[in-house]
């Protein structure tokens, strides 16, 4: 997937207990433009190439791994119906305020409820989300 660099050439990478990723505020990995461009989700432009390639959707939940799906529960399958999005339910709505047990779920809830009405809810309180800059970090 592509996106702008937003840390540090080398950055080690950390993770919280549950699996996710570190994310604070005064993260020492994260270039000082990098900050900007995660806090305003410009760092998610470029992946618009990857929707015109086929390779994504504009609305969907997050990529995964391909080394984590054996750690998936039966209840998040679902997540692994549809193809990932630039923006999402979990990103709409909770963007980094949720555990990965947590975001799977609702992202596998989405993939089963999937409909036009749904991804243009999602469209706008995107919007909202970003210019609000709500749950930004989790650390």
């Amino acid at each position: 997937m592509l996106k702008f660099r937003t840390m540090k050439m080398h950055a080690p990478n950390k993770l919280n207990a549950d699996g996710s990723t570190y994310n604070a505020q005064d993260d020492p990995r994260i270039t000082k433009i990098g900050k900007l461009l995660r806090e305003t989700s410009i760092d998610e432009i470029p992946q618009i190439l990857n929707v015109l390639k086929g390779d994504m959707s504009l609305i969907g939940p997050r990529a995964s791994e391909y080394y984590v799906l054996d750690t998936y529960k039966k209840d998040e399958l679902p997540k692994m119906w549809v193809r990932p999005g630039i923006t999402g339910y979990t990103q709409a709505y909770y963007r980094n305020n949720l555990s990965v047990r947590e975001k799977r779920l609702r992202d596998a809830w989405y993939a089963q409820h999937i409909s036009f009405a749904l991804d243009l809810k999602i469209v706008f309180k995107t919007v909202s989300t970003v210019l609000k800059r709500e749950n930004i970090y989790t650390n």
